[in-house]
C-alpha cells in the first residue's frame, strides 16, 4: 500500500510539471510572436505592435483571439480527417520534445526531492531525433490532405528540408556524443559543470547544429516551404482559424525547444558562469530557481539570433539550401567527427 502511494504522488509531480512546462511553452510561444514583430520593427526603424495594452503587451491575446473566433474552413475536395491531424500532429511533436529537457537542479519540497525534467531517460538525444522526425508528418498530412498543388510542393519542400538536414544535425552531434559518452542531457548538463562548457571543445559541431535548427524550425534563410512569393502561403495555405494558429505555434514552440537543446548541450544548460554551484548547496531550492533563470536568458538569447537572423539574411534558393546541406553541412560534420575520433585515440594512448 504505502509503494502504491508513493507512486501516485510521483505521477502527480510528473503531472503537475508536464502541466507547467506546456504551459510555459505556450506561453514563451506566443510571447515570441510578440518579441518578432518588435525586433523587426526596431531593425527596420518603425514602431511595431502599440496598440492592444501599454507598448503592445496584450497584441499575442488579440492574436490568439482572432485566431480562436474567425470562421472555420474546411475545403470540400480536402481529406477532412488527415486534414484535421496535420496541424493537431505538428503541435504535439513540438510540444513532446520538452519531455527530456532538464530545466533546473532538484528541487526539495515537502521532504521529497522533486527532479525538474518530466523523463531522465539514458536515451534523450535519440529520443529528441525521434520526435523530431515526426514532425516531418504534420507538414506533409497537412499539404497532401488539403488537395492543393500549392500546399503539396510546399509540403515536399519542408518535408525533404528537414529530412535532408537532420542527417547533418545528427553527424554533428555524434562528435559530441564521443566525448561525453552519454545520450542523457541530464549527464551531459551535470558534465559540463564540473569542467567546461561543450561549445569550448565542438565549436564547429556547435555551428552545424545551429544552422541545422533553424532549417529545422523552417526559419529564415531557410522558410522555402514558406515562400510566399513562390508558393502563396505554403503548406498551410487552405488552413484558417486555430489549426492555421497551430502550425504558427509549432514553429515558436519549436524555436523554443530547439534553443533549449542548444544550451543544453553546448551551453551548459542551467549551469550559471563563473558560478560554484556545488560550493552553495546551501541556496536550498533558490540554487534551482537562479539555474532556471540562467537557462532562460541562454534560451532568450538563442531566440534573439533566430530572429535577429530572419530580419537581416535574404531567403535561399531551393538549390542553394540543398547544396549546402549535402554537399557542406554532412562532409563537414563527418570530418569532424574523425577528427574528434582521431584526436580521442591520440589522448587516450
Amino acid at each position: 500500500m504505502y509503494l502504491l502511494t508513493v507512486d501516485w504522488i510521483l505521477l502527480l509531480e510528473k503531472l503537475i510539471l508536464i502541466a507547467i512546462v506546456v504551459m510555459a511553452s505556450l506561453l514563451v510561444a506566443m510571447y515570441s510572436t510578440y518579441a518578432e514583430r518588435k525586433i523587426a520593427a526596431f531593425m527596420q526603424d518603425r514602431i511595431g505592435p502599440n496598440r492592444a495594452g501599454p507598448f503592445g503587451i496584450l497584441q499575442p491575446l488579440a492574436d490568439g483571439g482572432k485566431l480562436f473566433f474567425k470562421e472555420e474552413i474546411i475545403p470540400n475536395h480536402s481529406n477532412k480527417i488527415l486534414f484535421i491531424l496535420g496541424p493537431s500532429l505538428a503541435m504535439l511533436t513540438a510540444m513532446m520534445t520538452c519531455a527530456v529537457v532538464p530545466w533546473s537542479g532538484d528541487i526539495n519540497l515537502f521532504g521529497r526531492t522533486i527532479p525538474l525534467q518530466i523523463a531522465d531517460v539514458n536515451i534523450g538525444i535519440l529520443y529528441v531525433f525521434a520526435v523530431v522526425s515526426l514532425g516531418v508528418y504534420g507538414i506533409m498530412i497537412g499539404g497532401w490532405s488539403s488537395n492543393n498543388k500549392f500546399s503539396l510542393l510546399a509540403a515536399l519542400r519542408g518535408a525533404s528540408q528537414v529530412i535532408s538536414y537532420e542527417l547533418a544535425m545528427g553527424l554533428s552531434l555524434i562528435a559530441l556524443l564521443m566525448m561525453t559518452g552519454s545520450l542523457s542531457l541530464k549527464t551531459i548538463v551535470e558534465q559540463q559543470m564540473a569542467s567546461h562548457w561543450n561549445v569550448l571543445y565542438q565549436p564547429l559541431a556547435f555551428l552545424i547544429f545551429f544552422v541545422c535548427a533553424l532549417a529545422e524550425c523552417n526559419r529564415t534563410p531557410f522558410d522555402l516551404a514558406e515562400a510566399e512569393s513562390e508558393l502563396n502561403m505554403g503548406y498551410h495555405q487552405e488552413y484558417s482559424s486555430m489549426k492555421l494558429g497551430f502550425y504558427l505555434f509549432a514553429e515558436y514552440v519549436n524555436m523554443f525547444i530547439s534553443s533549449a537543446i542548444m544550451a543544453t548541450l553546448f551551453f551548459g544548460g542551467y549551469d550559471i558562469p563563473f558560478f560554484n554551484e556545488s560550493a552553495h548547496t546551501d541556496w536550498g531550492n533558490w540554487l534551482a530557481v537562479a539555474g532556471i533563470v540562467c537557462f532562460m536568458i541562454k534560451i532568450s538569447i538563442f531566440i534573439f539570433v533566430f530572429m535577429w537572423i530572419r530580419w537581416t539574411v535574404p531567403r535561399f534558393r531551393y538549390d542553394q539550401l540543398m547544396n549546402l546541406g549535402w554537399k557542406k553541412l554532412i562532409p563537414l560534420a563527418l570530418a569532424n567527427m574523425l577528427v574528434t575520433g582521431a584526436v580521442i585515440l591520440w589522448m587516450h594512448k
